[in-house]
């Protein structure tokens, strides 16, 4: 039987940048090798984040071109103000390395809030991470706007797999904010031209969608 460990807390500012905490990688025993899984934090990123905002840009960016997909693009200036609006969640590992990140945004006087921006670091990606943070994320939008509506528009069948799992279900562009600041962001995206010239109704991106609701049990996203 597997000892039981003291529980850490994690969030605690002493381990957010140096040090190893124990106990910080999980171990599975598998064809006689055991294969080490790092454990992660996931927080509500704050102004002591800000100093990873550049790569997170980069990577956004680096990723977005590697899967041939469009992306609004990020200025690290941007994504420094959502962390210090608190509109933000990080994840990183025990000994400090960046591991993930995600914002909101609100549209609309606050009628809608959008998840976005989910991204992992290379390393760090299939091991769970993206659910941890895309489940805070979620729950950060709906702490921060408890009667918007939550959306995401994305490309990427992983996340449309997690939006799911979440309860949010495909809609069309017309059920998203109309708001011309919110359109505006799309410009940067290589596909911009395509969702002008169909009148910001349709384009590559899927439309998620989730409306006031009980959230899933954890169990059923991670």
């Amino acid at each position: 039987m597997k000892a039981r460990q003291s529980r850490i807390n994690y969030s605690d500012s002493r381990f957010l940048i140096l040090g190893s905490i124990p106990g910080s990688t999980t171990s599975s025993f598998k064809n006689g090798v055991t294969n080490l899984a790092p454990e992660f934090i996931v927080e509500v990123a704050t102004i002591s984040h800000i100093f990873w905002a550049e790569q997170i840009c980069e990577e956004m960016l680096s990723s977005a071109i590697a899967r041939g997909t469009g992306i609004s693009k990020r200025s690290p200036q941007s994504i420094q103000m959502k962390m210090k609006q608190g509109e933000a969640v990080i994840a990183f590992t025990a000994d400090g390395k960046w591991a993930g990140f995600s914002y909101i945004s609100a549209w609309a006087n606050g009628e809608f809030v959008s998840n976005s921006g989910l991204i992992v670091a290379p390393e760090f990606r299939k091991t769970g991470v993206a659910k941890k943070i895309k489940r805070r994320i979620f729950e950060l939008s709906r702490q921060k706007y408890p009667e918007a509506k939550i959306f995401s528009l994305t490309t990427g069948l992983a996340v449309m797999k997690m939006n799911h799992e979440l309860g949010f279900q495909p809609v069309t562009y017309s059920e998203l904010p109309a708001d011309d600041a919110f359109w505006e962001g799309c410009k940067s995206c290589v596909n911009s031209h395509i969702l002008m010239s169909k009148g910001r109704k349709n384009c590559l991106c899927t439309a998620m969608l989730y409306e006031k609701g009980e959230i899933k049990q954890e169990g059923a996203i991670c």
